[in-house]
């Protein structure tokens, strides 16, 4: 039966670890990934939408985004949208596309990139750690109620500290790489 009740905690801790790997992929590393686009909503005829729900994005190079609407007239509202965004590369526009160029990154740069990232692993490990807390709170919720024995309740929440370490050393595994990855380009 507790396994059935850990399915469900080791999910969210699953979907957490999802979350901070989607935050990684948002910093550029000084080479061109459209993920950095995925934070970015165009007004489009009045509506939020995503970049790619509107145009395709392409490397030409490994240093190019380029950014060809399906609608010309959305052209603009994606230029403003990069513009507004926290990118910090300026679009060109040529009239039927738009690129982005990446610059290679400063060591201050890098530095910050890295300082940015670790914010985003220690808020995946936060996540891991209340719904470890939750788990626990419903777990002693059970044993209150009589549904499962004190044995089990400290069996569940050694399985569940357990569950939170392997959750934070798999986000410290994707930190480490992203740094590398952020320091080495």
């Amino acid at each position: 039966m507790l396994k059935e009740e850990y399915k469900v905690y080791r999910e969210k801790m699953k979907k957490s670890i999802d979350s901070v790997v989607s935050d990684f992929d948002a910093v550029r590393a000084g080479r061109a990934n459209a993920a950095v686009l995925n934070r970015i909503s165009v007004d489009y005829y009045g509506t939020p939408t995503p970049i790619q729900q509107i145009a395709s994005v392409g490397t030409p190079d490994p240093r190019t985004l380029l950014i060809t609407p399906w609608d010309a007239s959305a052209l603009r509202s994606i230029e403003k949208a990069i513009l507004e965004s926290d990118l910090g590369i300026n679009p060109s526009n040529d009239g039927k596309s738009i690129r982005l160029l990446f610059p290679q990154l400063t060591e201050e740069r890098r530095k910050e990139l890295v300082k940015q990232i670790r914010k985003y692993a220690e808020g995946g490990k936060v996540a891991v750690r209340n719904i470890r807390r939750d788990a626990v709170d419903h777990f002693k919720k059970m044993q209150k109620a009589s549904e499962i024995t004190e044995d089990e309740l400290k069996i569940a929440e050694k399985d569940l500290q357990k569950l939170t370490d392997d959750s934070c050393k798999e986000i410290d595994a994707l930190l480490a790489s992203k740094e590398k990855e952020l320091m080495s380009v």
